[in-house]
């Protein structure tokens, strides 16, 4: 791929069901190795935009290109190989053992993982590779999480695409969950875009902040410049929740 073509671009996405417009003529460009967050209300359509990305939801019109090429173009389990997945609200198959759901991804491209891929998988999310003949019942909310980026891993993707994967987590899993998909990010080398809906985790993790609403990207911004007031209102209204909570915090340390 020509290094100056960016890994994921957005061209005049549009999606509509019925008479809702969920996405309303969307235009980006995703570089290689960046770490994107993608904000925005309930509602704004950062969910359905993700998900046109490994064609669980097609645009209507517009074009969504990975690699240069048009994902309607391509074999899906070929795409879904390139493109790890992890889903909102964990999504593990529960009869499937842990190693079974890690392994599904290119078990479907026609391939097998060997029990030491799978086991170095498991270490890479810090879960002992013991952990690979747990059924998901037997796991916390939390270990389920990491098998479920594991198994977004698994088949070795360019880019990992992830719709709220901490939402359901306590905030001690959550936080620590994400500062581990932040360490993978880097030491994989990967492109990386993930729904939140929580501007502080976004500050926190991203390279880069994509806000919706309404269907439409609204700002796009780094981290640093939205802190600085950047990216306008709506921008700035995702904002202000994390800095009053930490102004209160801090009133709180100061009081007699």
């Amino acid at each position: 791929m020509d290094i100056a073509q960016p890994l994921l671009r957005f061209d005049g996405v549009i999606c509509r069901f019925g008479d809702v417009t969920a996405v309303d003529g969307v235009t980006c460009d995703i570089a290689a190795g960046s770490f994107v967050a993608l904000v925005g209300a309930s509602g704004s359509g950062k969910s359905t935009l993700l998900k046109t990305v490994n064609t669980l939801v097609a645009a209507t019109e517009g074009r969504v290109l990975f690699a240069q090429a048009d994902v309607r173009d391509l074999r899906p389990a070929a795409l879904r190989r390139r493109v790890g997945y992890v889903f909102q609200g964990i999504g593990l198959f529960p009869h499937f053992s842990v190693a079974e759901n890690i392994a599904i991804g290119p078990r479907l491209a026609g391939e097998k993982l060997a029990p030491s891929r799978i086991a170095e998988l498991l270490e890479l999310v810090e879960l002992d590779p013991a952990f690979a003949t747990r059924m998901p019942d037997e796991l916390s909310g939390g270990q389920r999480q990491r098998v479920g980026v594991a198994r977004a891993l698994a088949g070795g993707p360019e880019l990992l695409i992830m719709d709220e994967p901490f939402g359901a987590l306590d905030p001690i899993t959550r936080d620590a969950l994400g500062r581990k998909v932040r360490e993978l990010h880097d030491a994989l080398g990967l492109t990386t875009v993930m729904v939140t809906h929580d501007m502080a985790e976004a500050l926190l993790l991203a390279d880069r902040v994509l806000v919706m609403n309404a269907g439409a990207l609204v700002a796009d911004e780094t981290p640093r410049a939205l802190l600085a007031g950047a990216g306008g209102a709506i921008a700035q209204g995702l904002v202000a929740v994390p800095r009053q909570q930490a102004e209160r915090l801090a009133a709180m340390e100061r009081a007699p």
